[in-house]
């Protein structure tokens, strides 16, 4: 035990020297840390996970290696609990550890704060055994407690006791009762508990939506929307009233919508929150945006982008004027693809500005500007106003109006690289969709270089996936008729833990690019429409987001079936 106490000292610049070395946390953000625990008198693992510098996961991590304390693995959490009748829930829950199993040698004890002796000591002194200490990460041992104590996982049980009884209609005509229940402890547990499970289950929203006699909650993951575990209907007005407040919106405005943003550290992990009120015919409906900064990866491989379309895309991107759009649907992805286009061009001899709506993520070394239309800070007022900082990059968040695409390609004539976004389903669109914007065809010939269109589909679980043998319609479609049906093996999904029973894990994208070309100038000039367009796109090599598709499929990266319902309307 004595180890333990010793070690605890030694979480110090040693435990911030190793996690800087693994590129896990940089110089300022451990200064922070440590000035923090002048003042404080915390442990700097503690505090750099509660200021969102290290994931609890990074740290874990960083902990065994430091301590030579083995980590627990998902795969270790118990089936059944262990040592019930020795050691209660409540204890557990506190302190924050769980027995893994009693063996002749000692219990196996995952501990969130492997540096904690009292509760080494505690269950080493209950069981009548000695104790071997594990990292856990904490959210894996919350995950285990809520499915081994709390009955099917439902973690909610506790705090909804625990928590106020309200009623819609007295709730919502009191909005200094609305305010205090609002800041009541369960229901702030309860709101950080949707919020954790978001994170933790890779949703990038939450929906949480009133009916007449339900309350429900969705998240949506991959893509899709999927139902969870809620709190009951009598508490809605305090969940909404409490993320109203954590937004700084007005709780007594129930009749108008409202917009606005969460920022907290959560795990370890700085994440943001897009709120959006609504009101509807049973109270307010309430969707929040997920924007984790940490898990946005900005690479074009990372991305999906295939080889041959990446190579075309950085030739264009490099061009020293013109004008690059993303087009797709909401949420396919198009302001990723343009942030890692800025990371890209921000080389520090490029002044990059954009201007946005809102600023998703903050990007260092370019000068972001957030559009407010009620203040009369519109897209084009802003983009006129960006033309006379002599930037060599623009980026506009979206081209809406005939304003805005006019002075995006004023902007590219006069030597400007312009990226942008526009909603269109392929990339032949874009460019029917800006002759009806009243944009000049011998303009847009002259100004826009190239067009991604783009589209998220979902991975199969690489832990569950299965092969089975490639029907002669899939072969057919990139036209392999001639390759051996045995040489081409693809997957489906099946289903299980790690994907929780969908087959599929993550997200990757499909992308066809336009090229302004010769013969597609020529077709826009005579008043092509978009079918025209695409089909000499397509005879002059570019790969439709269907082909992109099908070629994922034959690697092994997706389905058939995603690659259908995703491509089926373009």
């Amino acid at each position: 035990m004595n180890d333990v106490v010793e070690a605890s000292a030694l979480v110090s610049r040693s435990l911030g020297e190793l996690l800087i070395e693994r590129g896990k946390l940089d110089v300022a953000g451990f200064n922070r840390a440590l000035r923090l625990q002048d003042e404080t008198g915390e442990r700097v693992d503690l505090l750099l996970t509660k200021l969102g510098q290290v994931s609890e996961r990074d740290m874990a991590e960083a902990l065994s290696a430091q301590l030579e304390i083995p980590l627990a693995e998902a795969s270790d959490y118990p089936a059944a609990p262990v040592l019930t009748d020795r050691l209660s829930a409540n204890f557990l829950r506190e302190f924050r550890v769980l027995p893994l199993s009693d063996t002749p040698a000692g219990i196996l004890l995952a501990m969130a704060d492997p540096l904690d002796a009292y509760a080494i000591n505690a269950v080493g002194l209950v069981a009548e055994k000695p104790v071997l200490p594990r990292v856990g990460i904490p959210a894996e041992i919350e995950a285990a407690f809520a499915r081994l104590y709390d009955g099917s996982g439902n973690a909610m049980n506790g705090i909804i006791d625990a928590s106020p009884e309200t009623t819609d209609e007295s709730t919502e005509r009191d909005v200094e009762r609305l305010r205090d229940l609002a800041s009541e402890a369960p229901v702030i547990r309860l709101v950080n508990l949707l919020i954790s499970r978001a994170v933790d289950r890779r949703a990038s929203d939450i929906h949480i939506e009133p009916f007449e006699h339900t309350f429900l909650v969705r998240y949506r993951i991959d893509g899709l929307l999927r139902e969870q575990e809620a709190p009951p209907s009598r508490l809605r007005p305090a969940v909404v009233s409490r993320i109203k407040l954590m937004a700084k919106l007005n709780i007594a405005e129930t009749r108008l919508p409202q917009d606005g943003r969460i920022r907290l550290a959560l795990r370890g992990r700085e994440i943001d929150l897009r709120v959006s009120t609504v009101p509807t015919l049973y109270g307010e409906s309430v969707v929040l945006r997920i924007l984790d900064r940490s898990g946005v990866v900005l690479n074009f491989e990372t991305l999906g982008f295939d080889p041959v379309v990446l190579r075309t895309y950085l030739e264009l991107l490099n061009r020293s004027s013109g004008i690059l759009l993303v087009t797709g649907p909401t949420g396919s992805g198009k302001t990723t693809t343009l942030y890692t286009s800025l990371k890209h061009l921000n080389t520090g001899d490029r002044k990059i500005l954009t201007v946005e709506d809102p600023i998703e993520y903050q990007l260092e070394g370019i000068n972001q500007v957030q559009v407010k239309p009620q203040i009369g800070l519109s897209f084009a007022n802003t983009l006129r106003s960006l033309l006379r900082q002599d930037p060599d990059v623009i980026m506009v968040g979206e081209i809406r109006d005939r304003e805005t695409a006019q002075i995006a390609v004023q902007a590219a004539l006069t030597g400007h690289v312009v990226l942008s976004t526009l909603h269109t389903n392929n990339a032949s669109s874009t460019v029917t969709r800006l002759l009806d914007m009243g944009i000049e065809d011998y303009l847009l010939t002259s100004t826009v270089n190239g067009v991604v269109a783009q589209r998220l589909i979902r991975v199969l679980c690489s832990k569950c996936r299965e092969p089975y043998v490639a029907p002669l319609e899939l072969i057919e479609a990139l036209h392999q008729e001639d390759a051996a049906t045995d040489a081409i093996t693809p997957y489906r999904p099946r289903g299980c833990e790690q994907c929780n029973g969908t087959g599929y894990y993550g997200r990757t994208s499909i992308v066809e690019m336009l090229v302004m070309s010769e013969p597609i100038r020529r077709l826009v000039m005579r008043g092509a429409d978009a079918i025209e367009i695409q089909n000499a796109a397509i005879e002059a090599g570019m790969s439709s987001m269907y082909r992109a598709g099908i070629t994922k499929v034959l690697t092994g990266i997706t389905s058939l079936e995603e690659v259908m319902r995703v491509t089926r309307e373009t």
